[in-house]
């Protein structure tokens, strides 16, 4: 019996040994240690000069330049004051949280649309119709400024912020189709079909029990839309020329450039972080849910 017990426990214990994780070679420490200093020189590189902003966003004009790595000498708003009224900033940001807030709205409604139906309803030519929409990434922006120009002129929509809407829509949707296409495509076809049987129709199956299994995808997207138009500024700049309805970036190279040589660089930074503000906000706010949308999508 001993004997039998000893066999029993020594194969139990190989089984557990095989069982754990290898342990790390020498090649996988250094590969980790390599990555890692990578890492922290890349945020490094781009936290420093972040920091040195907020700084000088406190700092007058002759700190600046007299000491631009010390601290200032005296912490007051009055550089975020006149930034705000000085640079009209409000106005600027507000002509931005309506044209990316609606551009977003309705490339995400649009996208997801044409992204499930090519994934979930095949059918003859449809491939040909994803591969087009893929083409409009690979085409340049520089490219279709004059056409968009004249486009947006005919229309009537050039200088207004309808007409940046739709041009942001338009240039976001291909990537959106691109990044949400898998994800409808991974969706298992027997939940559809339970769906059906129950009664539902094919917008509410793709509305109240497809869209929500895909949330993984259309939160990444909706984040990655988010920073790419609010950080938009060839576009507005061709097409959109009337001071009224001036977006943030347009706003802040006015501001920077109407004073010509006497430019006040403290109110300057100052408005460079009101701009960034919302942007860092809305990241730090969906950080987690980013990291778990990519995460899971992975998994599928």
């Amino acid at each position: 019996m001993s004997t039998a017990t000893a066999d029993t426990t020594d194969s139990a214990e190989r089984r557990a040994d095989g069982a754990r994780a290898p342990e790390k070679t020498s090649s996988d420490r250094t590969v980790t240690v390599v990555s890692h200093i990578v890492l922290t020189l890349w945020s490094i590189i781009v936290i420093l000069p972040l920091v040195w902003v907020f700084l000088s966003s406190w700092k007058t004009t002759g700190e600046i330049f007299s000491s631009p790595l010390a601290l200032p000498q005296n912490w007051s708003f009055d550089n975020y004051i006149g930034a705000w009224r000085d640079s009209n900033i409000g106005r600027y940001m507000l002509n931005s949280v309506i044209v990316v807030t609606c551009s977003l709205v309705l490339v995400m409604i649009l996208g997801s649309a044409a992204a499930y139906s090519l994934a979930r309803y095949p059918f003859r030519g449809s491939g040909v119709i994803y591969y087009l929409i893929l083409a409009g990434l690979t085409f340049p922006v520089f490219l279709a400024i004059v056409p968009l120009f004249f486009v947006l002129k005919n229309t009537g929509l050039l200088n207004t912020l309808p007409g940046l809407i739709a041009t942001y829509v338009a240039f976001a949707f291909p990537f959106t189709v691109f990044f949400l296409y898998p994800f409808f495509r991974g969706l298992p076809q027997e939940i559809a079909e339970a769906a059906e049987l129950d009664g539902a129709g094919e917008w509410r199956t793709f509305a109240q029990v497809m869209l929500p299994m895909a949330r993984p995808g259309i939160v990444a997207i909706a984040i990655f839309n988010f920073l790419g138009l609010w950080n938009q500024f060839l576009l507005p700049v061709a097409l959109n020329t009337n001071e009224d309805n001036y977006v943030l970036s347009q706003g802040m190279a006015r501001f920077a450039s109407q004073a010509g040589y006497a430019v006040d660089f403290g109110q300057l930074f100052a408005a460079v972080v009101i701009t960034i503000v919302p942007v860092l906000a809305v990241y730090i706010f969906s950080q987690r849910q980013l990291q778990g949308s990519l995460s899971q999508g992975t998994l599928k």
